[in-house]
């Protein structure tokens, strides 16, 4: 453990800070349920953008990219498109204002905007999103769980704890050191000394964001971006140093084609004779038609994107927006806020692993090196005292955010969806508070639950990309786009859905199936498309229309554009001034200038850390091209549907 007085004194103070912010909020908090799970919708878009991007600027995500970067380079900039990252710019551009228009709490509340409260199947669509939002959110509670405990094992390993806390002992002094049962014994019990870690930070996580609401989630999260981006400067200008300084030929480091974002039918990288536990990966990982993979991922992450927000802390925090245009606002500034600082950060700390990769202290898997250990093992070696220290207030405060912003979010459907609609919808305010209080610790108890039984980060990943994100695109983009989708379809779109999607999941856990070898998974994708849009067509004409009235409100006050000619034709009757919305061509070039602005944004702190300045003059120049443009074609135009 390198942990000094120092680094120890910063960590407490900032634990101090987060629990005093809790004690601090919770009088406002405790003002009215809006105030409790939005803020009371009076947070400005700028506090709740940085808000949304501290959520999204976690630990399991960020040793991931470290692990992308290390092992591809600038290609790595393609592969975040399976989440897909570039759903921010569908949001920005249009969705975010669709959404915010509703005025809902929640997004299963939302649906009674769009398919009514009398609708046939309305009550069973309303059960399948909260369903489907509470597991999505005790997903990401797990992800941020198992993250935050491979972390902190790097820093406080098992060998200096095993004596303080007793059950963590696997007396190892019984197997010969080296042997197959010695590295079994010993990665059951590293892996253990995570879990503890994990509680233990979950506790904290779990005071501060369950009594302070909204608004200690959005100040704690400020306060916390803004270390964070203090740290990002100094561990890239320290890997920079050091690249300059060490003397060491970078070149020689990595593989031909290593520092090019482009790419062709193929990967093209050969890591064989420079690091054979790379190639390993990359060979399981299933990158090398790489063109293949980017196009599946992109043709996944567009229907993913039209889909709208999942129903978690990012809806939340759209829904909890003063307005229309706020909402729009607040989602592009995420990614300005986000990636270039990220990246600053993933860059130097990659480049410090390539620097000096033989002498990191990286944890081993059954398939070799654990390339995920990466980050910790760096910022555990190579950054100085007092830095590692806020470094790791940093993270660590990274995961409250995610954890306390996915909190948040599954508190307000067990609240509102279900305490208020099916059994209290009557309650006082402080029986609201009360349920809120314990409907969060239910949500912690499941999440931390289901973290116990994961293994590690990029299988819970894999799981809520493929596995739950699978079953949730199609009834969710017809919703916005055709008019004669109607409850009953939605139901039983989601219901097909989430059923497929979970099956091969659910056999690759029990071992039937390699669903989670590489990029399997995103075969997968097309079928779990077909299964559902079937059940969606199917469900749909199974059942009446929508009622025409809540269609036409819908319309009216949403404004979207799609197959609405029917529901335009009977509110212009109503409204002869009403004016259809046109904007279907010039949303779509603005989300492909938004995208290509991600992949800029994401490569210049990557072509600044390596001081490759003509690279980092294209981009810059670029990016200044498309922040002109879309001045003109969005922000101009906020108020235009």
């Amino acid at each position: 453990m390198r942990l000094t007085a120092i680094d120890l004194t910063i960590i407490a103070l900032y634990f101090i800070m987060m629990v005093v912010i809790g004690i601090i909020m919770k009088n406002r908090a405790k003002r009215s349920k809006d105030s409790y799970l939005m803020g009371g919708k009076k947070l400005p878009w700028y506090m709740l953008g940085l808000s949304d991007a501290s959520d999204m600027f976690d630990i399991s995500g960020t040793m991931l990219l470290v692990s992308m970067a290390f092992l591809y380079g600038f290609k790595s900039v393609w592969i975040p498109w399976m989440w897909p990252v570039f759903n921010q710019v569908f949001l920005m551009v249009f969705l975010s204002k669709w959404l915010r228009r509703s005025n809902a709490t929640t997004g299963a509340e939302w649906l009674g905007t769009r398919f009514g409260l009398k609708d046939k199947g309305v009550s069973s669509s309303h059960a399948i999103v909260v369903v489907f939002a509470l597991m999505l959110c005790i997903g990401y509670m797990a992800y941020a769980f198992v993250g935050v405990g491979e972390f902190l094992e790097i820093f406080i390993p098992y060998e200096t704890v095993k004596d303080v806390i007793p059950f963590l002992d696997s007396n190892l002094e019984q197997y010969a050191v080296g042997s197959t049962e010695y590295t079994t014994a010993l990665y059951e019990a590293k892996h253990l000394t995570a879990q503890v870690y994990g509680v233990a930070i979950c506790l904290i996580a779990t005071f501060y964001s369950i009594v302070g609401g909204m608004h200690g989630i959005v100040l704690a999260d400020f306060i916390k971006y803004m270390i964070m981006i203090i740290c990002s400067i100094f561990v890239g200008t320290i890997a920079m140093i050091h690249l300059a300084d060490s003397g060491i030929v970078f070149a020689e480091k990595m593989p031909l084609g290593w520092d090019n974002p482009l790419f062709g039918m193929e990967l093209g990288l050969d890591w064989q004779n420079i690091l054979s536990d790379a190639q390993v990966k990359l060979e399981k990982d299933g990158y090398k038609l790489f063109s293949a993979v980017v196009g599946m991922m992109f043709f996944s992450g567009v229907l993913k994107s039209l889909a709208g927000p999942a129903p978690n802390y990012d809806c939340q925090k759209i829904l909890s927006t003063r307005s229309p245009e706020e909402a729009s606002k607040m989602s592009g500034f995420i990614s300005i806020i986000l990636l270039p600082i990220r990246y600053f950060m993933t860059m130097g700390l990659c480049i410090l692993g390539v620097l000096y990769f033989n002498d990191l202290a990286l944890s081993r898997t059954a398939d070799g090196v654990n390339f995920e250990s990466i980050m910790p093992a760096v910022i555990n070696k190579y950054l100085p005292v007092g830095l590692v220290g806020l470094v790791l207030a940093g993270f660590l405060g990274a995961f409250m955010s995610n954890f306390s912003g996915t909190l948040n979010a599954g508190q307000a459907y067990l609240v509102n969806d279900i305490y208020l609609k099916y059994f209290k919808p009557d309650a006082e305010r402080k029986q609201i508070i009360t349920m809120s209080y314990l409907s969060g610790t239910l949500m912690v108890i499941l999440g931390v639950g289901l973290g116990l039984l994961i293994r590690d980060v990029n299988m819970i990943f894999n799981i809520i990309t493929a596995g739950l994100y699978g079953g949730f695109v199609c009834a969710n983009v017809l919703k916005w786009y055709w008019w004669r989708f109607n409850a009953n379809g939605f139901f039983w779109g989601m219901l097909a859905g989430i059923i497929a999607s979970a099956i091969p999941p659910a056999l690759s856990v029990s071992g039937v199936t390699d669903y989670f070898d590489g990029t399997r998974m995103l075969y997968y994708f097309p079928v779990f498309i077909i299964i559902q849009l079937t059940a969606c067509i199917i469900g749909s004409y199974a059942a009446p229309p929508t009622n025409k009235e809540t269609l036409i409100n819908f319309y009216k006050t949403v404004r979207p554009w799609g197959f609405w000619k029917p529901i335009h034709e009977a509110a212009l009757a109503e409204d002869p001034t009403l004016q259809k919305n046109r904007n279907f061509g010039i949303n779509m070039a603005n989300v492909g200038m938004g995208i290509t602005g991600q992949i800029l944004l994401t490569l210049l702190p990557m072509y600044f850390i390596l001081s490759k300045w003509t690279g980092f003059a294209i981009v810059a120049a670029l990016l200044a091209v498309i922040f002109i443009i879309m001045k003109k074609t969005w922000w101009n135009r906020l108020t235009d549907f």
